[in-house]
């Protein structure tokens, strides 16, 4: 479940007829507000990391944008379901963040910079696009979780017993697992690089697949 820093539990919709309840809600951060903080964070700090050309890849590199979500989601994950159809909405969202993920990786050009020698990278529009489409996705869930189908959403929970901590913590591990499937194949990638031969470093190196 989406929570506020300081350990207040929050809920995707509010289905309360106490109008002071419903007064005091909309004071707070709301749900949709936290959604979009984890989506923007996750979509800025990669495209800052990965667009581009010749992007040197190192320790820091490769870490920037696993440590900016390891900052964030700590202050919105809530216990995970561990049991029943929560469980399986929750395997979907990795599954979901597993796919993207490999398929953001392919459009990542990894190779031997042709002036240092050293693993660089190279991604441009295609690789921007599938990771704004990916977030645009989630955050169009989160949009419509909260103004456009709350009841329809609501009754398809009921009816299928999940909660809705459940598809908060599905959108969640989807996010992690992309990129940490994007992180992953990026630092396989450069480790498999072949070695540069001695004076070669100026003459452009193969990429790796």
């Amino acid at each position: 479940m989406l929570r506020r820093p300081g350990g207040v539990s929050r809920r995707w919709w509010v289905m309360s007829n106490d109008s002071h309840l419903a007064k005091q809600e909309r004071t707070e951060v709301s749900p949709l507000t936290q959604a979009m903080i984890i989506n923007g964070a996750v979509l800025f700090a990669t495209l800052e990391c990965d667009l581009g050309p010749h992007r040197k890849i190192g320790a820091f590199r490769i870490l920037r944008t696993p440590v900016v979500l390891a900052a964030v989601i700590p202050l919105f994950l809530d216990r995970p379901v561990t049991h029943g159809n929560g469980l399986l909405i929750e395997l979907a969202g990795i599954a979901a963040g597993l796919l993207c993920g490999l398929v953001v990786t392919t459009l990542m050009r990894v190779y031997r910079s042709p002036k240092t020698g050293k693993p660089v990278s190279a991604a441009g529009l295609p690789y921007a696009i599938v990771w704004t489409l990916v977030v645009a996705a989630r955050a169009a869930f989160s949009i419509g979780a909260t103004h456009w189908f709350p009841t329809q959403l609501a009754q398809w929970c009921a009816t299928h017993q999940v909660t809705g901590a459940a598809i908060t913590d599905g959108l969640i591990f989807m996010a992690i697992t992309m990129v940490l499937v994007r992180t992953a194949g990026l630092a396989a990638r450069a480790t498999r690089l072949p070695s540069t031969p001695a004076g070669r470093t100026g003459n452009r190196l193969t990429a790796t697949a």
